[in-house]
C-alpha cells in the first residue's frame, strides 16, 4: 500500500488504514536506528525545510535527525533569524523557500490552518509539526507507536489523556488518530480548560471526566499534557500548587490504575505540576521510548510523504 496524500497536516483525516500504514512504515525504520551504521538512501536526492515559528526540542532535533538518517539534503529556517522580522508574509517565505526546488516542507507554526493555506498552493509536500491549537499529527502518531508496542493493539485499549485539553493540539491529535484505530479514550482535565468542542467529542465516544482517580480505573495507558500558559489568555486555575493536589499525576493517584497501566508524556514535563518526579522516572514511564520512537515515526512520514513504498525499497 502506498500513502497517497501530498501532504500530512491532520489526523483527522486520514483513514485507519492510512494511520496502520504509518505505524507500520515506521516499526521498519525503528530497525534501522538499531544498527551501527544508522543511515538509509531512502530519501537521497530529496531536499527536505525545516521551518519553525515556534520553540521547539523534540520535535525538531527528531525530524532533523530523521531526515539525515534517511540522507536528505536539509535547509533550517529560524523565525528569529529571517525576514519575518522585517514584515515578510508566512506566503512569500514559503514561495521563495519553494524557489529553491525543496520537495518538503516540515513546519510549526502558531497559526491554527497555517498548512492547509500554504497546501493549497506549494507543489513541496508540506508535514505538520504543529498549528496552534489544531493538531500535532507525528507526535500522535509516536504516541500511537509507542502504546502499541506494549499493548500489541490499540482496538479496545482505554486511554486516559490528562491536563490542558483545551489548549493542546497533541490532545486532538492522539484523540482523532486512537478514535479511528478503535481504542476507548478518556479525557480529564479541570472544567476550564476543556475545549468547547467537549460535547462534540463525548457524542462519538470520547468520555469526558472531571475526577482524575475515576478517570484512570480501567486505563491501559495514562498520557499527560502539561498546562500550556503560552496559549492562556486568562488564569485558568487558582495554582500550581492546587493543580497539582487535583489534577496531577502521583503515585496515589496510580493506585485507583491498574498494575500494567503505563505513563506517557509528550514533553516539555513540569515536574511537579501535572506529573510528580516519582511517576516521571518510574517503572510505568514509557516517556523515553516516545522519544526514540519520535524519530521512526518521522522518517515514516517523510518517507511516505515522498511517495516511497516500504516493499519496493531495500531499508
Amino acid at each position: 500500500m502506498q500513502f497517497e496524500r501530498k501532504d500530512l497536516i491532520s489526523l483527522e483525516e486520514l483513514t485507519a488504514g492510512e494511520i496502520e500504514l504509518i505505524l507500520n512504515t515506521a516499526d521498519s525504520f525503528k530497525e534501522v536506528l538499531d544498527r551501527p551504521i544508522k543511515k538509509v538512501p531512502a530519501l537521497r536526492g530529496k531536499t527536505i525545510a525545516n521551518v519553525f515559528y515556534e520553540p521547539s526540542t523534540r520535535t525538531k532535533l527528531s525530524f532533523e535527525l530523521a531526515e539525515k538518517r534517511l540522507s536528505a539534503d536539509t535547509i533550517s529556517f529560524s523565525k528569529a533569524m529571517s525576514s519575518v522580522v522585517k514584515g515578510e508574509s508566512l506566503r512569500d517565505t514559503a514561495e521563495n523557500i519553494q524557489a529553491m526546488k525543496v520537495d518538503i516542507v516540515v513546519m510549526r507554526h502558531g497559526s491554527s490552518g497555517s498548512h492547509r493555506f500554504l497546501s493549497e498552493f506549494l507543489d513541496a509536500s508540506i508535514v505538520n509539526a504543529g498549528d496552534g491549537q489544531h493538531e500535532h499529527p507525528t507526535q500522535g502518531l509516536l504516541d500511537m507507536l509507542t502504546l502499541r508496542q506494549h499493548l500489541e493493539t490499540l482496538e479496545g485499549k482505554r486511554i486516559t489523556i490528562v491536563g490542558d485539553i483545551m489548549h493542546s493540539r497533541v490532545a486532538r491529535s492522539n484523540i482523532w488518530g486512537l478514535t479511528k484505530m478503535g481504542a476507548e479514550v478518556t479525557i480529564c482535565g479541570p472544567p476550564t480548560m476543556m475545549p468547547a468542542e467537549a460535547e462534540r467529542l463525548g457524542e462519538n465516544g470520547v468520555r469526558i471526566e472531571y475526577d482524575l482517580r475515576r478517570a484512570v480505573e480501567g486505563a491501559d495507558a495514562v498520557n499527560i499534557l502539561r498546562i500550556q500558559l503560552e496559549r492562556q489568555k486568562s488564569k485558568l486555575f487558582p495554582s500550581m500548587r492546587e493543580y497539582l493536589q487535583v489534577f496531577g499525576v502521583t503515585p496515589e493517584v496510580l493506585e485507583s490504575a491498574p498494575e500494567g497501566c503505563i505513563i506517557m508524556h509528550p514533553g516539555p514535563m513540569n515536574r511537579g505540576v501535572e506529573i510528580s518526579q516519582e511517576v516521571a522516572d518510574g517503572d510505568r514511564s514509557v516517556i523515553l521510548e516516545q522519544v526514540t520512537n519520535g524519530v521512526a515515526v518521522r522518517m515514516a512520514v517523510l518517507f511516505l510523504v515522498a511517495g516511497g513504498k516500504i516493499e519496493e525499497t531495500k531499508i
